[in-house]
């Protein structure tokens, strides 16, 4: 059986860990040779580069977030340079390592920072890959060894997810409720809905609605609920401080400049024939974007601004290779601290909004809330990275939509031919000499 600590640090075993072996800051830079020897076990582990081997408690701390950024953003990932990450021989060090990452990330960044929010998904997604390493039969009993300490009482209230819940990390649609409370064991599936199920197979039903997947849904979201909580309990207590540890802050300045590599793949670094994000250029955008720009004098102000315009300049600016990567990133995964975002993107939506007839913001305000929410910020005032995800980035709608919903808008030039996507426009015109 895998240590429960290797899924949840956060759990009384991975605290005993960091009590009995994690207390000395001054040491977690040197080389460990006991780090070393339990990576160099592991057979799946590429060992024909030095450099893959994490040599001290930092350089683990590292390499967590190397995997995070690089699975999800390096199209040449390998998976051989981190399977040490996915083994319980390294199950001690990797809670220590855990605990310091959090802490680093709590007193430099606090918890509504986008590093806050990076740590809490990759503990999250190396909670998933770990549960795929395992048995089936180990991985349900770990699972249901973790929810019944997480969970205690027999009978869950919907209302005790409300932090889940309102950080959007699940929703009630995923959940089955009876009564008020969430539907997760067979028997209690069983007992509900014996009735409704009698004339399907039961056992298929309940696999079909619930089954192990939403078990390890609702764990998995709680460790990362509970590791934002975690930061920012070290914040608060970092802000009575006198003088926050330098050790950890220097950490936290070499996380923020592994997650910063992400930033590099999509949003500034040269790919071959990408574009690179890049100050917009108005003179290269197409014809039914350079309309929009100049306002919509007729109905469609609405269409036009928030779900046309909005889209295209983000994307253009922040992410223009979104179609050619087909991989999904939030607004701040691009723009960090969205200083490009509100300083650069915003006002040019606004300008459009202003010269609309009559100008849209004038008799309705609101919009200026779905503008966020297009960018992903929910349906908030500001943009907050606290808010970010609660919606999605929309991406850039398709000429066939253009065309169908604002047709006025389409007046194709000779450069449109054969583009189904303004911003595959926009990028071609990039692309000219």
């Amino acid at each position: 059986m895998i240590p429960m600590s290797f899924i949840n640090p956060l759990s009384d075993e991975g605290k005993q860990i960091v009590r009995e072996d994690g207390g000395d800051l001054d040491r977690i830079f040197d080389e460990n040779d006991d780090i070393i020897d339990a990576v160099n076990s592991i057979t799946a582990q590429e060992i024909s580069d030095d450099a893959y081997i994490p040599k001290s408690y930092v350089d683990l701390v590292i390499k967590r977030v190397e995997w995070y950024v690089d699975k999800k953003s390096d199209p040449k990932y390998n998976h051989k340079k981190y399977a040490f990450l996915f083994y319980p021989e390294i199950a001690k060090f990797d809670v220590i390592a855990f605990y310091i990452l959090c802490q680093a990330i709590g007193i430099k960044y606090g918890p509504n920072s986008r590093e806050s929010r990076a740590v809490s998904e990759l503990q999250g997604q190396i909670i998933e890959n770990r549960l795929e390493e395992l048995y089936e039969r180990d991985r349900l009993e770990i699972v249901d060894k973790i929810m019944n300490i997480l969970i205690v009482q027999d009978r869950i209230k919907w209302t005790s997810l409300a932090d889940l819940l309102s950080s959007k990390k699940i929703n009630l649609q995923d959940l089955v409720l009876k009564d008020g409370n969430v539907i997760l064991d067979r028997e209690d599936f069983m007992e509900y809905f014996k009735d409704v199920v009698k004339l399907q197979q039961p056992e298929r039903m309940y696999n079909v609605f619930i089954g192990n997947r939403i078990k390890e849904l609702i764990m998995i979201k709680m460790i990362m609920q509970n590791t934002e909580n975690y930061i920012k309990n070290v914040h608060e207590i970092a802000g009575r401080e006198v003088e926050p540890n330098a050790t950890l802050l220097k950490i936290a300045e070499e996380v923020a400049d592994a997650l910063s590599k992400e930033i590099r793949y999509y949003g500034g670094g040269d790919s071959g024939g990408e574009v690179k994000a890049s100050p917009l250029n108005i003179e290269k955008f197409p014809p039914c974007i350079r309309k929009s720009l100049d306002g919509i004098k007729s109905g469609g102000r609405n269409e036009v601004i928030v779900l046309f315009l909005t889209p295209f300049l983000s994307y253009a600016r922040l992410y223009p290779s979104v179609f050619s990567r087909n991989t999904t990133l939030k607004v701040s995964d691009v723009d960090a601290d969205l200083k490009i975002t509100q300083n650069e993107i915003l006002p040019m939506i606004y300008d459009a909004a202003d010269r609309c007839s009559p100008p849209l913001f004038d008799d309705q305000p609101q919009e200026k809330i779905n503008i966020n929410a297009k960018l992903g910020f929910g349906m908030n005032d500001n943009l907050n990275l606290q808010h970010e995800g609660e919606t999605t980035w929309y991406t850039p709608m398709s000429c066939e939509k253009v065309k169908l919903n604002m047709p006025n808008l389409c007046r194709p030039d000779k450069t449109c031919k054969g583009i189904t996507n303004p911003l595959s426009y926009y990028n071609r015109k990039m692309r000219e000499k």
